[in-house]
């Protein structure tokens, strides 16, 4: 399902695919916020840069998220005060408080109409148990040099308990945003590649690495991984260091006047509101429905509790659109900027921005762009990229443990509890047929389209989601449509596919 974004968009520019071999400065896979992001400043630089994007512009995570531009990730001030000091906590504020004006500089810049707006954010509370970490935040982020308020009246169509707020945050439409983006990369004469699927990454010499798409060759002295997930296993071994939850939001015309204001809520479950002007209407956007990729989930704990919360405050509100996303989320809750692998220089990632990718895409690009430039970054030091401190989430560590080693392993040797008579028309699952686990979706007219489960990443036996009917991958995130195209990373090969008679 795509988003509203994606939907009302009226895209001014096309872009090829890679048609033949290339020699660049830099060369940048994925064409999303972060992405295109790096490729802007350095084209800005004057360094010649290649985009090569899988699929279209930002048509993934980028084009489904609610665009909320912010430096308030959560109730997370206190956690980084706790959990390594006050001045990382205060550093990491200044780079994200900054990212905020460094978007609004760009947009000024290349006059993009994003329908930008400066927005208070506000984490609130309803549950009196949960007012003594609103008011600690506040007490945290004060300290730090923001100047926060906390509040007990807010725009919202119910009673809280009280709210955190910064002021002057923002919020806009992430898609013409990137369209302006790449206008101000080509304009330089730099390239974007659409529907090219990178497949490798090597050392060609001790300068210069090879990009492998499927049929051509990109030439390239620096490369920057921006495909969300990095799809490069041994070195880096992201995998190992974070998971990926998919989300959902729906937009509905409530039929009344809105609020101003972007909203979310302290604890589970996790409800997020804000606004966004689609032809002229106000339009409300509720977001939440979390859960890791992968989990399967049904309609009523996903969309579902979407529309009941509209529907109990907006009775006659109609639902638009509806959609969900997916974001990579490190154990330590912190992202990975930086360089790939030590032993890959000149390669760079950013990763991990667990659902606030539209500033960290902005840091992360400042940073990555300061390191090929070869200055300092002062800010470098907070995402270190190849750190290998102790994991401070144990409880998340050790489920991803037992998740992945479910998939890869134990789940293979279980029995398929279903037969192929089981499955109904629009639904799927898998069975066993000749002793071989086979994925199975059966189309609303009764076609059948059978696949290999295993995920063509690292193994691991995939799920059915009966919401999107696609095949999700527990372990690591990756996604396929139910003929087995690959439709998200980090996995980037499609599943073997059967031709089966329909007569079982």
């Amino acid at each position: 399902m795509n988003s509203l974004w994606i939907n009302t968009l009226k895209k001014n520019k096309s872009f090829p695919s890679l048609s033949k071999d290339i020699e660049t400065d830099i060369c940048v896979i994925g064409a999303g916020i972060f992405g295109l992001s790096c490729a802007y400043y350095l084209s800005k630089l004057g360094f010649k840069v290649i985009v090569l994007e899988k699929d279209s512009i930002g048509e993934k995570t980028t084009g489904h998220t609610t665009a909320k531009i912010t430096s308030q990730h959560g109730l997370f001030y206190d956690y980084l005060v706790n959990s390594y000091s006050e001045k990382f906590a205060s550093d990491y504020l200044k780079v994200n408080e900054m990212a905020i004006k460094n978007i609004k500089k760009i947009i000024d810049s290349e006059k993009i109409k994003c329908d930008f707006e400066y927005q208070n954010s506000y984490v609130y509370t309803t549950k009196k148990s949960e007012l003594s970490n609103i008011k600690k935040e506040v007490e945290v982020v004060q300290s730090l040099g923001l100047p926060c308020e906390f509040v007990t009246k807010v725009g919202l169509p119910f009673n809280i308990e009280g709210a955190i707020c910064f002021k002057n945050q923002a919020q806009f439409n992430p898609l013409k945003y990137l369209y302006g983006l790449c206008n101000g990369i080509t304009s330089n004469n730099n390239k974007i590649f659409t529907n090219t699927t990178v497949t490798n990454i090597e050392k060609f010499t001790d300068y210069t690495y090879l990009i492998s798409s499927e049929k051509n060759l990109v030439r390239a002295k620096f490369v920057i991984v921006a495909t969300h997930y990095p799809f490069i296993n041994f070195p880096g071994f992201y995998f190992t260091k974070m998971y990926q939850s998919t989300s959902y939001i729906i937009a509905i015309d409530t039929k009344k006047t809105l609020f101003n204001g972007m909203y979310i809520n302290s604890t589970d479950p996790i409800f997020s509101f804000r606004t966004a002007k689609i032809a002229g209407k106000k339009l409300l956007l509720i977001g939440g429905g979390e859960h890791k990729t992968g989990k399967p989930s049904c309609y009523a704990d996903t969309y579902g509790i979407l529309e009941k919360e509209a529907k109990k405050y907006y009775p006659d509100c109609e639902i638009l659109y509806k959609w969900n996303t997916r974001d990579c989320i490190p154990l330590d809750k912190i992202p990975y900027i930086g360089e790939y692998s030590t032993s890959l220089p000149n390669v760079f990632v950013g990763t991990g921005f667990k659902k606030w990718g539209m500033t960290s895409s902005n840091v992360a690009a400042t940073i990555i762009v300061d390191k090929i430039c070869n200055k300092k970054n002062r800010y470098e030091y907070l995402f270190n990229s190849s750190r290998l401190k102790p994991i401070k989430n144990k409880d998340e560590l050790k489920n991803m443990i037992v998740q992945s080693a479910n998939s890869l392993v134990f789940d293979k040797l279980k029995s398929a509890n279903m037969s192929f008579k089981d499955i109904k028309n629009d639904s799927g699952s898998i069975i066993e047929i000749n002793n071989e686990k086979v994925g199975i979706y059966k189309a609303p007219n009764g076609k059948v389209y059978a696949v290999k489960p295993v995920c063509t990443h690292l193994g691991c036996l995939l799920s059915w989601n009966d919401i999107d009917k696609t095949w999700d991958c527990p372990c690591h995130g990756s996604r396929f449509d139910y003929r087995g195209k690959n439709i998200y990373d980090p996995a980037f090969k499609d599943l073997e596919y059967y031709d089966l008679n329909n007569d079982y």
